[in-house]
């Protein structure tokens, strides 16, 4: 739907039942009728009203006049790991301060799924919150159409990207990988390898590792890949497969410390030497990376930072205040630590 002139950026104007009922040639009672009770509707009819809901992504407002305000005092986040300290940790901070400005949060799992995490959203524009919270920048068409529609407050996390729903507070995961290459190849890593979970973010940072340590001179580096998310026990498997491959030296990077450390545990257990018979670098910065043994160089993230800037984006918005800037970059650092060289 096109966006009105003097629209906020970012925000589109809310679809409401008089847009279906104008779209469809109804009145708004008969679109009410189709939703609730489709059986007293005729077919034709219905067709036209379900076009119109599917052309423009809108979702029944379930909370319409149960609620004496039109503010909800309620936000969403939808994090793809309840579990995963990666996002545990920051969603902690965004939790306090959007808590602190007087707003509850409904937080919802959609397991790295896009199919999942279309179905969250519709169900939580339905309860109308003030403003959502999603992790990633790629979403399902029919999820991004749904959230432009619903003219919801939006802040998109853990990526960056040039055209947000509405702002995104994140860093660049192809510069990630670019960065951690350039550390590899700089510590004197004549060879590498890499081992990668099944998400798309995790993907993209293999993909650019990869191709800038080739353009660096060396070889193509070892790959294991996995269709599902990181754990101890992937870890292990993983350095199986890449000594199986032929892994001799270099340096292996993991996408998450999760695999780095199961990684580490297999080393022991074969009585291998890290960073002796090669490196390993993680992704995280989890607590627990100064802990393993030996301690674990890894990429950090600011996750307290990303949460808190993270709520403060929500709220700004959610005051119908006009952001300066809509794609909000915290950055990132290598950390060195034990399980890499350092150059000669």
């Amino acid at each position: 739907m096109a966006r009105k002139t003097g629209d906020t950026p970012g925000k589109a104007r809310s679809v409401t039942m008089s847009t279906i009922a104008q779209m469809a040639g109804v009145t708004q009672a008969t679109v009410s009728r189709a939703l609730n009770h489709p059986e007293v509707v005729s077919p034709d009819t219905l067709e036209r009203i379900r076009q119109a809901i599917e052309a423009t992504g809108y979702v029944p407002n379930q909370l319409a006049g149960a609620l004496a305000s039109s503010k909800s005092r309620m936000v969403a986040a939808v994090v793809p790991s309840i579990t995963n300290m990666v996002y545990s940790a920051l969603i902690h901070h965004f939790i306090e301060l959007v808590r602190d400005a007087g707003y509850q949060t409904i937080l919802v799992e959609s397991g790295f799924s896009a199919e999942e995490e279309e179905a969250l959203v519709s169900s939580l524009i339905s309860r109308r919150p003030d403003g959502i919270l999603l992790t990633g920048v790629h979403h399902s068409n029919r999820c991004r159409s749904q959230l432009l529609s619903a003219g919801l407050p939006v802040v998109e996390i853990w990526d960056l990207t040039e055209s947000p729903i509405d702002i995104c507070v994140g860093f660049s995961h192809h510069d990630a990988g670019v960065a951690v290459a350039q550390f590899a190849h700089d510590s004197g890593y004549p060879t590498a390898a890499v081992v990668s979970a099944g998400d798309e973010r995790a993907l993209r940072r293999k993909t650019a590792f990869c191709k800038r340590f080739g353009a660096l001179g060396h070889p193509a580096p070892l790959e294991v890949l996995f269709d599902g998310p990181a754990s101890l026990e992937r870890g292990r498997i993983a350095l199986s497969k890449l000594l199986d491959l032929g892994l001799s030296g270099g340096v292996i990077f993991c996408s998450s410390d999760l695999l780095a450390h199961g990684l580490l545990i297999e080393a022991q257990a074969r009585g291998l030497s890290v960073p002796g018979d090669f490196g390993v670098i993680g992704f995280g910065d989890q607590d627990y990376a100064t802990a393993t043994i030996p301690p674990l160089t890894t990429v950090r993230v600011d996750r307290s930072d990303l949460g808190n800037r993270a709520a403060d984006a929500l709220l700004s918005r959610i005051r119908n205040n006009s952001p300066e800037n809509r794609s909000i970059d915290v950055g990132f650092e290598i950390v060195a630590r034990d399980t890499t060289q350092t150059a000669d």
